[in-house]
């Protein structure tokens, strides 16, 4: 059974306890009532998938503008440095 609650069961659930406690504290601080979460559970799970979504799309919106940038200097600057030791070979 500590097995399952990872260490002795009295402690573990005082401290699950006296934790629950202090969270309550904190929500009860901004007003945040426990049927409001249960109530609006699935739209809090729907509005962090739109977020998560959102993110990804103004990720890769940036991810291109950025691209259309770095890599042509990327490809100049590796082209040049070939030219360039190539010159060097030559030299030598």
């Amino acid at each position: 059974m500590d097995k399952l609650f990872g260490g002795p069961i009295l402690p573990t659930i005082l401290k699950l306890v006296l934790a629950s406690v202090g969270v309550g504290i904190v929500l009860a601080i901004f007003g945040i009532e426990p049927w409001q979460l249960w109530e609006d559970f699935l739209g809090t799970i729907v509005r962090v998938w739109d977020m998560g979504l959102g993110l990804v799309d103004w990720s890769f919106t940036y991810f291109l503008l950025g691209a259309i940038v770095v890599l042509p200097i990327w490809l100049l600057v590796r082209l040049w440095s070939v030219f360039v030791e190539k010159e060097e070979r030559k030299k030598e």
